[in-house]
């Protein structure tokens, strides 16, 4: 039997994977803080600190790293934001920005073309749905999107020193750009982000670290958790022509996701003083990594417990659901290219790189024909 709290001496990590302690680790932050939950993984060299303090980096405890009345007070600003009403009524617009490049994938497979489906499904549309919710205009998309990643490379992944000074000055760019957009709202609040946390009374900094990973968790880990779902479709034709023929079938792929797959697999916390858990003595400052998939049937901890629950979940199982619907209806006829792609393996982040298909053979060889879609005549929000 696997021990439900062990120390992983390679990863300097006590790993804990019962969920009943997990629950009890996120209700208890007066023992378990989250104050490592944004700290970086590996250890930062010098010269990439460098090149951080240059910027004037910092993410100063206020939301994901806080706790008590301040941290309560934040989330509730941040939560208007993400109420059921509004997440709902993206919904129509998430399904026309799938419309438009399911169309686009089938007019490719139809010319015998391989298509990832990572790159031309499940990449942008959340980052343009997160920013219609945070009501963020002119924004560079594709920057953004490498900022993210970047940025999820930097804190979770295991880069070299060489590769921290490259992430280090992505990170720099995105931070500085967060600071101008919160001087901007300084000046002028409008009735984005920005000028929500700045009416709050926040500083310059404190609107930055707020911003810095909800702007990149907040759509970064569904493209992912999209992702994995698509590598399933692609591979499980049966459970393509299930949701096909009844799209409520969809929830149930989703809570499989979010339970065995979640692109957030594991979150961090520390221990605030010497306590026990589950029968192990932890010392102060032990340093955890809780197990939030593969421990359950239903998923509910994919998005944390407690006061820390991700405010963004009912938007990414909405997304998800929508995606995997779209895509069981858009794709019959297809197949798998690489069964096990190469993937995204960071420490609290995981999902597949890219999830290539084609055309089945039949299809490929004349024994059959691809359905037509109806092109989408709906413009696209602007980000």
């Amino acid at each position: 039997m696997t021990c439900p709290v062990s120390y992983d001496e390679s990863a300097g990590l006590w790993r804990v994977r019962d969920p009943e302690l997990v629950r009890r680790v996120f209700a208890d932050p007066e023992r378990f803080s989250p104050a490592n939950a944004l700290t970086a993984h590996t250890r930062l060299g010098v010269r990439a600190l460098r090149i951080l303090s240059a910027a004037g980096f910092a993410l100063p405890a206020v939301l994901a790293n806080q706790t008590g009345p301040r941290h309560r007070s934040v989330r509730r600003v941040v939560a208007r934001f993400f109420t059921p009403d509004r997440v709902d009524a993206l919904e129509p617009v998430v399904r026309r920005l799938n419309a438009a490049r399911w169309a686009a994938v089938r007019a490719r497979l139809a010319r015998g073309e391989e298509v990832d489906l990572v790159a031309s499904v499940a990449d942008d549309v959340p980052a343009l749905v997160l920013l219609e919710l945070l009501a963020l205009d002119d924004v560079d998309v594709p920057e953004l999107k490498r900022w993210s990643r970047d940025s999820l490379d930097l804190f979770w992944g295991v880069p070299t020193p060489e590769e921290q000074e490259r992430l280090a000055r992505s990170a720099a760019r995105y931070y500085t750009w967060l600071r101008q957009r919160a001087s901007a709202a300084r000046r002028s609040p409008g009735a984005d982000l920005f000028g929500a946390l700045v009416r709050h009374g926040l500083a310059d900094d404190e609107v930055c670290s707020v911003a810095y990973f909800l702007l990149v968790a907040g759509h970064e880990t569904t493209s992912m958790l999209i992702s994995s779902a698509l590598r399933l479709l692609s591979a499980d034709p049966g459970t393509r022509a299930a949701v096909a023929a009844d799209a409520t079938r969809a929830d149930q792929v989703v809570d499989t996701l979010l339970a065995r797959e979640s692109s957030v697999p594991t979150w961090r916390r520390v221990t605030r003083e010497e306590t026990v858990l589950g029968g192990t003595r932890l010392p102060a400052g032990a340093p955890l990594l809780l197990r939030l998939t593969d421990t359950s049937d239903t998923g509910e901890l994919a998005f944390g417990w407690g006061a820390h629950r991700c405010l963004g979940a009912r938007l990414a199982r909405m997304e998800t659901r929508v995606a995997v619907q779209d895509a069981a209806a858009a794709m019959p006829e297809v197949e798998a290219v690489e069964p096990d792609p190469p993937m995204i393996d960071l420490l609290s982040f995981r999902a597949p790189q890219r999830v290539r298909v084609r055309l089945r053979q039949d299809i490929r060889h004349g024994r059959g024909a691809v359905p037509r879609t109806r092109p989408s005549t709906t413009q696209e929000p602007a980000a």
